[in-house]
C-alpha cells in the first residue's frame, strides 16, 4: 500500500494520490509492514510517532518524494514581536501549545552534564540558526561575545525566557542585532522529537530523503533514557538515509537506551552510586530485559548530513549494536559550547558492539567520535577526520578536561577495536584510554593521547579502577568484567606525520603534569608505548608454575604487550625503539593539508614522494593477535576474516603494498 502526504493539500484527504493526507502522522497511524509513505515538498510542523512496526524484509518506508524537500521540524513560527528597546524584541506564547512538555520550563540535565549555566531544552532560531540563551533580560540588552563559542560573531544574538504564571504564557526576549523579527523567519522549539516512536519495539522503519530539524531534546547520557530528534527507540532494523539533520538541542539521531524507571540518571538523582556503577547496573538490567542481537540494533544510518547539534550528531548506548554507520557528513557539533559534559561528540557511542563506521567525513566537532565502553568488534574504516579541535588558543586552558578534543577517543574498552584506512588529521588523532586496538593502514597526522591513563574513577586517595564488561564474540551476552590493563595494541602499515605544534599546545604539553585523565601529548608516533613489553617479554612472566600457591606476582595485572610493524615516521614522528622495521625519515619536509573548495574537501600531501621503494605486506586477520580479554579476533561482524587489501577509496592493493590508506602514491585526494 502507498500512502501520499502533501502539506499543501487543501482539504483533509484519505491518503490516496488524489486526496493526500496533510500530516505525516495520519499515515503513521495506519501504515503497516511493507507500506510506503510518500511525502510531498513542504514544512511539516509535527512530531511523527510511527504506530506500527515493519518486519524483517518489509520495512515501513517514509520517503520524501523529492530529495530533502520535505522538512519535518519541531519548531513553530514566533510571531507578533514587539520592540522593547534598541535591538531587543519580545513576544508571548500560550503554554497550551506545549502540552505536557514545555521546553522553556525544562532544563537540560542528566548524568555527566556540567550545568555551568542555565540551559533550557528549547531554543529560538533566526533563519534556521539557533540564538544563544542568556539568563537575564539585562544580558539580552547588553550581550557579550561568548568566548567559548566557535562562532563568536553570532554569539551576540541572544534570547532569554521567563514565565507569566497568571496568564500561563512563556515570554521571550531576544536581541536580533538590528534585524526585524517580523520580517525574518523566527522560530521557537515546541516538540522534543521529530520522528520517534513513543513505544519501544517499533522496528523496521525506513526514513529517507527528509530534512529534520529543531527539536527540544534532553541530554542523553548512557545511564538515562537516550532520546534524539530521530530514533528507533529500542527496536531493530531501522534505516535512516539521505537526510539532513540539524539543530537538535542535544542529539540529532539516537540509537540509545530505553527508559529504565529504576535507573534513569540515578547518579544525578540519588548520588550514592557513582555513574560508572550505575552504568554497569544499566547494562546488566538490559541483559535481563531483552538486550540481544535478535531484538535490538542492526540499524543503518547512511548518506546523511548531520550538523549543528548541541551534544551529539549520533548518540547511543546498547541500542546501536550490530549497526552500520556509513557515508555520513557529520560536522559542527557542540560549536556553540553552550552545553558541557562527558557525552559530547560528532558520534558518541557506548557499547558499539560489531558496529561498522565506514566512509564518514567528520570535522569541526568538539570531539569527532567517542567510543566509550565495549567497543568490541567495532570497526572504524575509510573515514576522514579533521579539525576536531578547539579552533582558538584562548579556549584551551591546559586544565585537562577543559582542553582540546581529538578525532577519535576510545575509552575503557577491551576491544577488539579496529581502525583501518582512515585519515586522522587533527592535532590529537586518537585518545587511547583503553586496550585491544589495532591500527592498520592509516595516516596519523596528530598524536596518540592519554596512553596508560584515564581509566580510573578520579578518587582522591582510594583505588578506583573502572571495571567494564566484555561479551561473547558477536553477541551481547556478557562474558565478564575487568579493569583496563593498558596495552594489547597493534600498529601495522601506518604513516605517522609530525606537524608543527601550536605554541600554546606545546606549552600545555610541557606544563601539565600529574593529571590522571590526559597527558596532553601533541607529538606523533607510537613512542607513548615505549615502555610496554613485546609479547616475548610479557610471556616470560608466565614461565614455570603460575597456579595457586605460586609466588606472589603482578603478572595478571601488568601492562599487556604491544605489536608494531611496517610503520613509517616523518617530520620527527617517533617510533617505539622495539619496532625493528620502523622507517624513519627526518630529512624531508612532509606537508599534509585539508582544504575545502567549491563544496568539496581535498587532502594534499607530498609524503608519497618520499617512500622510495618501501613496501610492506598485506595484513590479514590472522596476522593480528586477538584482543586479550574477550579472546576475539579482529574480524568481520559475521566472524569471517579480513584481508586489508582495499584502500580508503575502495581500490585494491597490489602485491607492492605501501603504507597508509592509499593503494597508490597520491599527491591529492578529493573526498567523494
Amino acid at each position: 500500500m502507498i500512502y501520499y502526504v502533501d502539506a499543501c493539500a487543501k482539504v483533509k484527504g484519505d491518503g490516496s494520490k488524489e486526496k493526500p493526507f496533510q500530516k505525516i502522522q495520519e499515515a503513521a497511524d495506519i501504515a503497516k509492514a511493507g507500506d510506503e509513505v510518500l511525502v510531498g515538498p513542504g514544512i511539516y510542523r509535527e512530531a511523527v510517532n510511527p504506530k506500527n512496526a515493519g518486519v524483517e524484509g518489509k520495512n515501513i518506508t517514509y520517503r520524501s518524494v523529492y530529495n530533502r524537500k520535505a522538512h519535518i521540524t519541531g519548531a513553530e513560527i514566533a510571531k507578533n514581536w514587539e520592540k522593547l528597546e534598541g535591538n531587543v524584541y519580545t513576544t508571548r506564547i500560550s503554554n497550551k501549545i506545549f502540552g505536557d512538555y514545555n521546553p522553556y520550563t525544562t532544563l537540560v540535565s542528566g548524568d555527566w552534564f556540567i550545568a555551568y549555566m542555565t540551559a533550557h531544552t528549547g531554543d529560538i532560531f533566526l533563519n534556521g540558526k539557533s540564538l544563544y540563551e542568556v539568563t537575564s533580560l539585562e544580558e539580552v540588552k547588553n550581550p557579550q561575545v561568548k568566548k567559548a563559542s566557535w562562532d563568536p560573531d553570532f554569539s551576540i544574538y541572544v534570547w532569554y525566557t521567563e514565565q507569566d504564571t497568571k496568564k500561563d504564557e512563556t515570554i521571550f526576549y531576544a536581541n536580533f542585532q538590528g534585524k526585524d523579527p517580523n520580517k525574518e523567519e523566527v522560530e521557537y522549539t515546541v516538540r522534543r522529537n521529530c520522528f520517534y516512536p513513543e513505544k519501544e519495539g517499533i522496528g523496521y522503519i525506513t526514513l529517507s530523503d527528509f530534512v529534520v530539524s529543531k527539536a527540544a531534546t534532553q541530554w542523553a547520557p548512557p545511564t538515562a533514557y537516550q532520546e534524539g530528534m530521530i530514533g528507533p527507540h529500542w527496536s531493530k532494523g531501522w534505516i535512516i538515509e539521505n537526510c539532513e539533520v540539524f539543530e537538535s538541542k542535544c542529539s540529532g539521531i539516537s540509537l540509545g537506551k530505553y527508559l529504565q524507571q529504576n535507573n534513569d540518571n540515578k547518579w544525578l538523582k540519588t548520588k550514592y552510586k557513582d555513574g560508572t556503577q550505575t552504568e554497569r547496573d544499566c547494562i546488566c538490567q538490559a541483559q535481563i530485559e531483552g538486550w540481544t542481537k535478535e531484538n535490538i540494533g542492526s540499524h543503518i544510518i547512511r548518506n546523511c548530513d548531520i550538523h549543528d547539534c548541541g551534544q551529539t550528531g549520533i548518540v547511543g548506548h546498547l541500542g546501536g549494536v550490530f549497526s552500520l554507520i556509513e557515508n555520513n557528513h557529520i560536522h559542527h557539533i557542540n560549536n556553540k559550547q553552550n552545553l558541557a559534559g562527558a557525552e559530547i561528540g560528532g558520534i558518541k557511542m557506548h557499547a558499539a558492539i560489531d558496529v561498522v563506521f565506514r566512509h564518514n567525513h567528520i570535522h569541526h566537532c568538539t570531539r569527532g567520535m567517542w567510543l566509550d565502553w565495549q567497543a568490541q568488534g567495532t570497526r572504524v574504516t575509510q573515514n576522514l577526520f579533521h579539525d576536531n579541535t578547539l579552533p582558538f588558543d584562548y579556549l584551551m586552558t591546559g586544565e585537562g578536561l577543559a582542553g582540546n578534543g581529538e578525532d577519535l577517543f576510545i575509552e575503557v574498552s577491551h576491544g577488539p577495536t579496529l581502525l583501518d584506512n582512515n585519515l586522522f588529521l587533527s592535532d590529537r588523532a586518537v585518545k587511547l584510554c583503553t586496550q585491544g586496538v589495532a591500527m592498520v593502514h592509516n595516516i596519523v597526522a596528530g598524536s596518540l593521547v592519554a596512553v596508560g591513563c584515564g581509566v580510573d574513577n578520579g578518587t582522591k586517595s582510594k583505588i578506583s579502577p573502572r571495571y567494564t564488561p566484555y561479551h561473547l564474540p558477536h553477541r551481547t551476552e556478557i562474558s565478564g568484567f575487568m579493569t583496563i590493563l593498558h596495552g594489547d595494541c597493534k600498529f601495522y602499515n601506518n604513516i605517522f606525520i609530525q606537524r608543527e605544534v601550536r605554541p600554546l599546545l606545546n606549552k600545555i604539553m610541557h606544563t601539565t603534569t600529574n593529571f590522571d585523565w590526559d597527558d596532553n601529548n601533541y607529538l606523533a608516533g607510537t613512542f607513548p608505548y615505549e615502555k610496554y613489553p613485546t609479547f616475548e617479554e610479557w610471556d616470560k612472566q608466565f614461565e614455570g608454575y603460575c597456579g595457586m600457591g605460586s609466588p606472589a606476582s603482578d603478572r595478571y595485572y601488568s601492562a599487556l604487550p604491544v605489536w608494531a610493524g611496517g610503520n613509517l615516521y616523518f617530520n620527527g614522528a617517533m617510533a617505539m625503539s622495539k619496532e625493528n622495521d620502523a622507517y624513519v625519515d627526518n630529512k624531508n619536509k612532509i606537508e599534509i593539508t585539508c582544504q575545502e573548495k567549491d563544496g568539496k574537501t581535498c587532502v594534499k600531501t607530498n609524503v608519497y614522494k618520499y617512500l622510495a621503494d618501501h613496501y610492506c605486506k598485506i595484513i590479514k586477520t590472522d596476522d593480528i593477535a586477538m584482543a586479550f580479554e574477550p579472546e576475539e579476533k579482529y574480524e568481520n561482524p559475521d566472524g569471517s576474516p579480513i584481508t586489508f587489501d582495499t584502500d580508503i577509496t575502495g581500490q585494491k592493493r597490489s602485491s607492492k603494498t605501501i603504507a597508509g590508506p592509499f593503494a597508490q602514491r597520491l599527491e591529492s585526494f578529493t573526498w567523494e
